[in-house]
């Protein structure tokens, strides 16, 4: 048994033990299963609201191009993400990777990270959500109350300010009982959700296409306005940070790989697969929508429907909408349930509390972890305004991202002789690319936004030297535990 060291790495074999225990998660999910996941996480906010915002602001036609360049980060990550996945499939995505690479420390900090990435990003999607779904019920004639629709202390008509996002913290709750309920209705859900949403940005892209104006693409690159940022090549690399988030759901597939029948087949097969789905969807949609409506005028929470709207299809409009609520339902359903997984990988670890790993006896989910991860999410998603969270969320991945491609030629080095189903093309110049180009883009984002990274990090060590070491240590003393709850 380990003493403590902040500095002891879990090895591969001792993490996929634990992954073997009978009160483990079950192993349910196919190939099929997780590439649905990987989209239905990934085409959500990113392709129906921020593709607007990032044109607007940062990179006008060039939108395309921050689409590719962030496309192309992710697919260097991405293969470092297979590596890990087919190697360790168990739960715990980076955190558990972290752990068997950098240490105990280095893994809670990664684990408080992915918060941002996970239920953050779960919170911004219920917020888009929110205003895609008044834009709909607006259509019928229906509309609800103003103070109830937005963050606390957000400008309505009038004068007055709203109270808190309730629509937003509903779809939250919605999605927390269908997790604890368990994987299978939870695919079959997310599955057919990803296949009509799917269906309606391939109509949007195919009949955009016959209206598009030429004219509206030139120039590609925006002369930059003097500020760095604001178009010409540095709006490019703006544009790419802030779209980002528009990547992050494939990352997911990870999380799950510890509930994945043929994990070193079927989880590669999820990540690549499901990036590259995608990646050629966002720059279709991009350059489509460019070429529909002059950029400058893209800056509204409902890009898509604007750009149906200008071309005469306003009937169209109503199905892109509903498209969009499917997107974004099935990106916060894929970020719930990943934030769930990280947290019984931590609390297995001993670095949060125990109740976090039980596994329900009926449902076979983390239903404790699930439960508590709603709740906190659903309030963050009803009380804190939509381009706040974006931020931290781009931010947070793209630290994540560094850390497995860092992993990757850590375990290359200290766990040479383990056997890899899938191996990373050109080591070590694949994890190094992604490195730099995930540092790159990190450092096309805003100075605030760094700032509010170092404080949640803060916040996160000392937690963790507060708690969690401390737990951690007696934890191992105490040996393994039952983890599955007593029947009611």
């Amino acid at each position: 048994m380990r003493g403590y060291s902040p500095t002891v790495c879990k090895s591969a074999s001792d993490i996929l033990a634990s992954a073997g225990e009978p009160s483990s998660l079950p192993r349910s999910l196919s190939a099929c299963d997780l590439v649905a996941l990987g989209v239905g996480a990934t085409i959500g906010a990113g392709i129906f609201v921020l593709t607007g915002t990032a044109a607007a602001n940062y990179a006008g036609p060039g939108l395309t191009l921050s689409f590719v360049l962030g496309g192309v980060a992710c697919g260097f990550v991405a293969l470092c993400y297979a590596e890990l996945a087919a190697m360790v499939p168990a739960s715990g995505s980076t955190y558990t990777y972290t752990s068997a690479t950098l240490g105990e420390a280095c893994a809670w900090i990664i684990g408080w990270d992915l918060v941002l990435e996970y239920a953050m990003s779960a919170a911004t999607v219920a917020v888009g959500w929110s205003g895609y779904v008044r834009s709909l019920l607006s259509t019928a004639g229906l509309h609800l109350p103003p103070a109830l629709t937005a963050a606390p202390f957000s400008p309505l008509p009038g004068g007055a300010t709203a109270w808190f996002d309730l629509p937003a913290a509903l779809l939250i709750g919605l999605l927390t009982l269908l997790l604890v309920r368990g994987n299978r209705g939870s695919t079959q859900v997310n599955a057919v959700m990803v296949v009509i949403k799917i269906i309606i940005i391939l109509a949007f892209v195919g009949i955009g296409a016959a209206h598009v104006d030429t004219g509206l693409w030139s120039p590609l690159v925006p002369e930059n306005t003097g500020t760095f940022g604001e178009f010409g090549w540095s709006g490019i690399l703006r544009g790419a940070g802030v779209v980002f988030f528009a990547f992050i759901g494939f990352e997911t597939i990870s999380t799950a790989a510890g509930e994945t029948r043929q994990p070193q087949r079927d989880a590669p097969i999820g990540l690549l697969g499901s990036l590259a789905i995608s990646t050629v969807l966002y720059v279709a949609v991009a350059a489509v929508l460019t070429g529909l409506v002059p950029y400058r005028a893209l800056d509204v929470p409902d890009p898509i429907a604007k750009a149906v709207e200008v071309i005469g299809l306003g009937t169209f409009s109503v199905a892109i909408k509903v498209g969009a609520i499917l997107g974004l339902t099935t990106s916060a359903l894929a970020a719930l349930y990943g934030q769930a997984r990280i947290f019984y990988a931590m609390a297995r670890d001993g670095l949060l509390p125990p109740a976090f790993a039980r596994v329900h006896p009926r449902f076979r989910t983390p239903a404790t972890s699930q439960i508590t991860i709603g709740i906190v999410t659903a309030l963050v998603a009803g009380l804190v305004p939509i381009d706040l969270l974006g931020e931290l969320v781009s931010i947070g991945t793209l630290l994540a991202f560094i850390v497995i491609c860092t992993a990757i030629l850590v375990l290359r080095r200290t766990e040479p002789n383990r056997q890899r189903p899938f191996r990373v093309p050109g080591m070590p110049v694949v994890p190094v690319l992604g490195i730099l180009s995930c540092l790159g883009l990190m450092l096309g984002l805003p100075g605030d936004t760094w700032l509010r990274l170092a404080v949640w990090l803060a916040i996160g060590l000392a937690i963790y030297f507060g708690y969690g070491r401390k737990a951690a240590r007696l934890h191992r003393a105490a040996g393994p535990r039952p983890r599955v709850a007593p029947a009611a």
